[in-house]
């Protein structure tokens, strides 16, 4: 798509939003109003990707995250993956890394996908 305008994502944004209500997963695909949805989302989603770019988390942000979704404290998970207290907070602080064997035992304690670890 070319560049999309402010005022465009504007009006496509209340348009999806009007639309939303309307069209589920058992409209039709070609019915009018959900090739309307599918169109507008299409131009939302072009400028948000240029204007509001999601970037991918640190290493420290993924454990910081999954240890408050888990509920276990940075202690509980150093028991776990066999290190220290402060060396869990050495990465949650992004002072330090994660060898490539903690990293392993930091996805298999916290169910992180192993490529977000690795940032691929």
């Amino acid at each position: 798509m070319d560049t999309i305008t402010k005022e465009q994502y504007e009006f496509a944004l209340e348009k999806v939003e009007e639309l939303l209500p309307l069209v589920d997963d058992s409209t039709p695909a070609n019915d009018k109003k959900a090739l309307e949805l599918s169109l507008m989302s299409e131009i939302v989603i072009a400028y948000e990707t240029v204007h509001f770019p999601i970037r991918q988390p640190t290493v420290a942000e993924l454990i910081e995250l999954s240890l408050e979704e888990k509920g276990i404290t940075q202690k509980e998970l150093a028991g776990n993956i066999g290190v220290s207290a402060s060396r869990v907070n050495d990465y949650i602080a992004g002072r330090s890394e994660p060898t490539l064997k903690i990293a392993r035992l930091l996805c298999m304690a916290l169910n992180i996908p192993p490529a977000d670890m690795l940032r691929v």
